[in-house]
């Protein structure tokens, strides 16, 4: 039995920072995935399309173990659409979408708080397996909040080039100083976005989401940012969010209320800096399951879960 699942990526975050000394994002998802495809067979190996995909084989490893005991002989197909190390949450999507689909071949529907647990013994994982939109630690996982269901809002996403590795950004020695002073700054903006999502007001979740943007300024720069809010608030935008660890920026817009061809063309022509990435929609997070293929493997009649 073949099992294919998919999760989607992010646009970075609407808000990241530190609440109470606890490291808290509220997710970001879009329109963009990763489609992880895992099938049991009689070899003693893992096999996988993207050997590179390194975390991938620890995620359906961990599970297997966590889930069984044991490791199964399996082969691993991953097709992705999110692009690496710029904040879109590619490694988050790939390890998430591997776990859920290694436990539906090992008949296990796994939780969103026991995929947290495995992907977070992997490194700092975005909350996008979670259904709707959260609140989520990325670090260590002590603080989850259901926040509400995804707006109807629409993304331009831009890159500023180059790359940011998630593990060590989250080591660095000034990370946790300078998420400590703006922390007022991010409750504030946590409390709008968490009223936009809830009364789904889009210029609320706008506001709060541009606040953090600012206030992350002062731990990765992204040069113009001040200039290019100014320029799309004046072409009818809502407002900015950015990846508070990537390069990324998305500047919201209603759906039919802007020309977005023309504003993404009047930012990159001024700002030749960035790159327009394309245009998508804020999604509700959580890990869809595409479809099963053929029968349940005969490898599972000796099968005794730990």
């Amino acid at each position: 039995m073949k099992i294919i699942v998919k999760a989607p990526g992010t646009c970075g975050e609407l808000v990241q920072g530190m609440l109470n000394d606890i490291n808290v994002h509220i997710t970001c998802p879009i329109n963009l995935y990763s489609q992880v495809g895992i099938q049991l067979n009689n070899s003693q190996n893992l096999t996988i399309t993207d050997p590179k995909k390194t975390k991938v084989l620890q995620a359906v490893t961990k599970t297997m173990l966590h889930l069984t005991g044991k490791i199964w002989g399996a082969h691993i197909e991953i097709n992705s659409q999110i692009l690496e190390a710029k904040g879109m949450a590619s490694s988050t999507a790939d390890i998430s979408a591997a776990i859920f689909a290694t436990g539906k071949v090992l008949g296990y529907t796994l939780s969103s708080s026991e995929i947290a647990k495995i992907a977070l013994s992997i490194e700092p994982s975005d909350g996008l397996f979670f259904p709707g939109i959260v609140a989520f630690d990325h670090v260590r996982g002590k603080f989850y909040k259901k926040i509400g269901k995804a707006p109807n809002l629409d993304i331009l996403v831009f890159d500023y080039g180059g790359e940011v590795d998630t593990i060590k950004f989250n080591q660095r020695p000034d990370l946790q100083e300078k998420n400590r002073n703006n922390e007022l700054t991010i409750k504030k903006a946590f409390r709008l976005v968490e009223e936009g999502i809830k009364t789904q007001n889009n210029s609320l979740i706008a506001q709060g989401s541009t606040i953090s943007a600012l206030t992350n300024q002062n731990i990765i720069l992204k040069p113009g940012l001040e200039k290019i809010l100014e320029l799309a608030l004046k072409e009818g935008a809502l407002g900015i969010n950015i990846a508070h660890s990537g390069t990324l920026l998305g500047i919201f817009i209603e759906p039919d209320k802007v020309e977005e061809s023309e504003l993404h063309k009047k930012i990159t022509k001024e700002f030749s800096f960035i790159k327009f990435i394309g245009k998508y929609k804020l999604i509700n997070g959580g890990i869809n399951e595409l479809r099963e293929v053929g029968e349940p493997c005969s490898i599972f009649e000796n099968m005794v879960a730990t």
